[in-house]
């Protein structure tokens, strides 16, 4: 009797060295791939800086390596440990249905993950909106999606299933002028260049387009300018081009309206 009990207390001690020295193995070999590939990623910085669509390549790559290597390493220290693998294998099918069930919200977000690479509908480094949120996507992965938001610099998790609710952050801003009534067109429209101009001084502004007169409001009239710049640069540009705005009616002399009301005695 002792020495069947030797032989269990052996072979339980062999089972779960092999099963520490398999998970270690595993650990290591996983830390050297990232560390190879992120000194590659540092080496071509300046490409993968002009190439948004390789970076998220790469990234993605790197979520789905480490699931590879998790899952490998359980069935390999379920092998150790006397469990038919080959069994498990096949039972998948059988409860393939039952856990689907249970985990179809996450293989919404791993097939909505996908769907954004294979799709290219956003990259990492490009800018997105979701619900009140301006921000710059940080990590594609296939669970989620990581953004920075710009005007807060939080960083938000999005779960992939959801990306019918981000938008693409485009190039354009409009930003509207408005003047008193009183101003004549020819003069008004003089303010507006003089305001585009200083607009297309600013250093993170692409462009600016003049497209005429967009509204007949209750007290002002709204001249309408197409601004250009990187997504991630809007907030200050909008900013930018606001102060633009001021300055350039202070030049013309011409006041920012405001609303009134006129009074009628009988």
């Amino acid at each position: 009797m002792e020495e069947i009990k030797k032989f269990f207390e052996e072979a339980l001690k062999t089972n779960i060295i092999s099963s520490v020295i398999v998970v270690a193995i595993s650990i290591v070999l996983y830390k050297v791939i990232i560390y190879f590939i992120s000194k590659g990623e540092e080496k071509n910085q300046s490409k993968l800086t002009k190439n948004n669509k390789r970076k998220t390549y790469i990234h993605l790559f790197k979520n789905i390596l480490r699931y590879v290597f998790g899952i490998v390493t359980v069935l390999v220290v379920l092998q150790i440990n006397g469990v038919d693998v080959s069994s498990v294998l096949t039972g998948v099918g059988i409860a393939g249905v039952i856990f689907g069930l249970a985990i179809q919200d996450w293989l919404k977000d791993v097939i909505r993950g996908s769907s954004i690479l294979s799709d290219n509908y956003f990259q990492v480094g490009d800018v997105v909106k979701y619900k009140n949120i301006e921000g710059k996507v940080l990590d594609l992965g296939l669970k989620t999606t990581k953004i920075q938001d710009l005007s807060t610099r939080n960083i938000i998790s999005i779960a992939n299933r959801n990306i019918e609710e981000i938008e693409v952050v485009s190039k354009v801003i409009y930003v509207r002028i408005p003047m008193p009534y009183e101003v004549k067109v020819h003069e008004a429209e003089k303010a507006v260049n003089d305001i585009m101009n200083l607009v297309k001084n600013n250093e993170n502004t692409e462009g600016c387009r003049y497209l005429g007169v967009a509204e007949l409001a209750d007290s002002s009239i709204q001249y309408l300018l197409e601004v250009t710049c990187a997504p991630i640069n809007k907030l200050q540009v909008r900013r930018d081009t606001l102060k633009a705005i001021l300055i350039g009616l202070e030049k013309n002399n011409i006041e920012v309206p405001f609303t009134q009301i006129d009074i009628h005695e009988k």
